[in-house]
């Protein structure tokens, strides 16, 4: 038999170390013979452009700097597949594909929408008696897939967020002058990526003091009074918001949305600059951390990648076993010690969903998270990668385009 792996969404730190996983696990299965990369998701099945990674990825020394090498190595997409009962020439083209290259395994590593793509194509395949098994694997910076405990990419992006607004907070306490720096941060729905700056505090740190995520209510009012109360205790305030949080007047505007309906945002530092500008007066600045967020793998968490491998692996392992149209997920057993498990869920239970900050982690203002919140982050950070390394700056896996 014969498998082929995609990559989908936006990129990560850690979904090639997923690709890496699933990888090993087919060199090491003796019935499984080719393994095809699908060149930009699965618009490359569509397409047919499929490459043998057996002759792109030729070594363990390969296998380990792909490992750590950011973003989607085979390119990625934003592709809906229309519904099984209307799609059918682009579902006959999949499965030619397929059987043309004798694949009876695809691997499809993703996030919310990606699943969408899992649970479609698993169920055509079951409706013309298929025997092509399917599976997704997780991977978000926004953390945002529900079952799931976390998102194999997410920890790497927490580590440079908190590392990043940590630099930010000592670049800010160096003037004599008041101060409040506003640092937007990714996430469209859900906080966690915001709300995993509350780490600093593992560490000692006060900010940032202020935490904003678009499960909450906003108004200019409130955040203007938890500026001017944290200016009487502190001299530079430290404020992050997510890129989703909106002022009321914000949601009359006409937006603008990708293929599955997302809206895209950006802004909203800028907007509470202007704020602070106008009635506080005082010195201020946003910081937009913008795509930096999703691939900075030279302070990527090893935790992340170590599990991205794993859960990769754990993929193979579930098609091998006879399960087809399923995700495989993270299980948490333990905080003190750190212990997951890998088990699978119905992609259709995560396709086109998201799992949103636990309320019960936000305060009562509404403008800072919980300790538990720390005691949930602080093990999806842990560790470091040696990276790879010349003339000074990290290398990176670059994949030859062999097309099958």
């Amino acid at each position: 038999m014969n498998i082929a792996v995609a990559q989908s969404g936006g990129p990560t730190c850690a979904i090639n170390a997923s690709l890496v996983g699933v990888f090993k696990e087919a060199l090491k299965t003796p019935e499984i013979d080719a393994v095809f990369g699908s060149v930009n998701g699965i618009e490359g099945i569509i397409n047919d452009e499929l490459m043998d990674l057996k002759l792109a990825i030729r070594s363990n020394d390969d296998m380990e700097l792909l490992r750590q090498t950011p973003s989607t190595v085979l390119g990625s997409c934003r592709y809906k597949l229309p519904p099984v009962a209307q799609g059918g020439e682009t579902y006959e083209k999949i499965l030619s594909c397929f059987e043309r290259h004798r694949i009876e395994a695809f691997f499809y590593i993703g996030g919310n929408d990606s699943m969408d793509t899992v649970a479609k194509l698993s169920e055509y395949l079951a409706s013309v008696d298929s025997k092509i098994k399917v599976i997704g694997i997780p991977k978000t910076i926004d953390n945002d897939l529900p079952v799931t405990d976390h998102t194999p990419g997410f920890g790497s992006a927490a580590k440079y967020v908190a590392a990043t607004v940590q630099e930010i907070i000592r670049d800010s306490s160096v003037y004599s002058i008041q101060s409040v720096t506003i640092v937007e941060i990714m996430g469209r729905h859900a906080g966690w990526l915001t709300a995993s700056t509350c780490v600093l505090r593992a560490n000692d740190e006060i900010a940032p003091h202020l935490i904003y995520l678009p499960e909450c209510e906003f108004s200019a009012e409130k955040f203007l009074e938890d500026v001017r109360s944290m200016q009487a205790k502190y001299k530079a305030v430290i404020v992050v918001v997510s890129e989703g949080v909106r002022l009321p007047e914000e949601s009359k505007k006409q937006v603008v949305v990708d293929n599955f309906g997302h809206e895209y945002l950006s802004g909203i530092g800028k907007t509470l600059e202007q704020l602070v500008k106008d009635n506080v007066g005082c010195k201020v600045r946003s910081i937009e951390l913008n795509v930096m967020q999703r691939c900075s793998s030279h302070i990527c968490s090893k935790t992340d990648i170590d599990e991205a491998e794993q859960i990769g692996s754990a993929g193979v392992r579930a098609a091998l076993g006879g399960e087809t149209g399923k995700m495989v997920y993270y299980k948490r057993l333990s905080d003190i010690p750190y212990v997951i498990t890998i088990d699978t869920v119905e992609a259709s239970q995560v396709a086109n969903k998201e799992k949103f900050f636990p309320r019960q982690w936000i305060n009562d203002r509404q403008n800072d998270v919980s300790p538990e919140a720390v005691r949930y982050f602080l093990p999806l950070i842990q560790g470091e990668v040696k990276i790879a390394m010349k003339n000074g700056m990290p290398v990176h896996f670059k994949l030859l385009d062999v097309r099958s």
